[in-house]
Parts: structure tokens; sequence; C-alpha cells
């Protein structure tokens, strides 16, 4: 039997263009283990990154009165949106966070593609300030000050896309862009982009770094 953590919650947080069923393999994981889940949605393609954010925060913040410790585990711009809501007001009772393929650096295809008009309309405005330059979003959020697992993808199912990034690459951000200035681990697996959630590689290394704030053994 799974030891009870019920005085610890896990929040996910899924990525652009997603919904809370992306993330459904990782509530189950969790809950399986004792720990209290919130899946929690976001308007990823209506709003911009930091309107997103304070829209979760009264959220967070009640959560924050009924656990000991928020955990979180974020999903692709999930992981911005929670560097957003620290740089603007850090959260209380703040454990560990799993970062799953995380454009911690931008996405060189929001740099190719951000200003075609069809890119903005499956997008929004949140997936245009996902760049790589030094005036995009992610760069100008800093290092994490909080402590940071990184769960990069290496493999895609998207060949157009993978021939805009770096490689190796989930098809949507580059290895190397998905590590993170302060993160306390980092770990490149064969998963792509839309799918890691799913790897089951990846959500035991999740599982473990928010147990014991490292990855498991390679």
């Amino acid at each position: 039997m799974a030891e009870s953590r019920g005085c610890e919650c896990v929040v996910l947080l899924h990525g652009l263009c997603r919904t809370v069923r992306s993330m459904e393999p990782l509530r189950r994981i969790f809950e399986t283990q004792g720990y209290a889940v919130e899946n929690l949605d976001y308007p990823s393609t209506r709003q911009g990154v930091a309107e997103i954010a304070e829209g979760l925060r009264p959220q967070l913040l009640a959560l924050a009165e009924r656990f000991e410790r928020l955990h979180f585990v974020t999903h692709s711009m999930g992981g911005i949106v929670l560097r957003q809501l620290q740089a603007k007001g850090p959260l209380p009772k703040l454990g560990r966070c799993v970062m799953l393929a995380p454009p911690s650096q931008g996405s060189h295809v929001v740099d190719r593609l951000g200003a075609w008009p069809a890119f903005g309309w499956l997008n929004g405005p949140a997936g245009r300030e996902l760049g790589t330059g030094p005036g995009c979003l992610p760069a100008t959020l800093g290092p994490v000050d909080f402590e940071v697992g990184v769960l990069a993808g290496t493999r895609s199912i998207n060949l157009i896309l993978s021939q805009l990034l770096p490689k190796p690459n989930d098809g949507k951000v580059a290895v190397s862009h998905a590590q993170l200035a302060g993160q306390k681990a980092f770990r490149a697996l064969p998963a792509s982009h839309p799918f890691i959630m799913r790897n089951r590689e990846v959500q035991e290394n999740a599982l473990a770094f928010v147990r014991t704030g490292a990855f498991l053994a390679e």
C-alpha cells in the first residue's frame, strides 16, 4: 500500500493548446502514491502568460491554505507559467517542481513561425511569447530559486518542426533549450513533446523527484 501523503498536494499544469485531459496519466500516478492532486486548467490559447498566471494565483493560494506543501509537475508552457508566477510573487509552501519538456530558453519553432497569422490563430498570444530571443519572455524570467528537476524529450513525431530545431529535440523544444539556470536536476529521455507525460520512465522520474529531490539513478 502506498504511503499516505495527503498533506502534500501535487499541482499539474498542462501545456499550450492542451487541457487537463493531457495530464490525467500523471494524476493517476501521484494519487496512487498517496498524494492529493489538483489538475488545473487554464485558457492557454486565449491569454498571455502573465494573465494566465494571475488567473491561476487565487486557486493556488487557496490550495496553500489547505496543504502543507505544494509540489508542481508542469508540461511545456506550464513551466513558463510557474516561473511567471514565482517572478511576480512567490507562492507559499512551494515544494519540488518537475518540468516536462519546458521551453525554458524558448523554442526555435516560435522564432521561425511565430509571425505567421496561422501560428497566432492556433497558439494565441502566449504561444508567441515563447521565442528564444533576449526580449522574449523565457529569457526575462531569469534563473529559478526553487527546487526544479527538468525532463526533456529526444524523440519527435513531427519531422517538419524538428528540422527547425537544434538536435536533439522533441519536435517542439531543443534539449539544449529545455535546460534552466538554477535547475537542481536534468535528464533527457526518449519521449516526444506531446506524449512525454505518458512515458513510463518520465513518470517514474517525476515521482522520484517530487519524493526525494533527485531523479532515479541511471
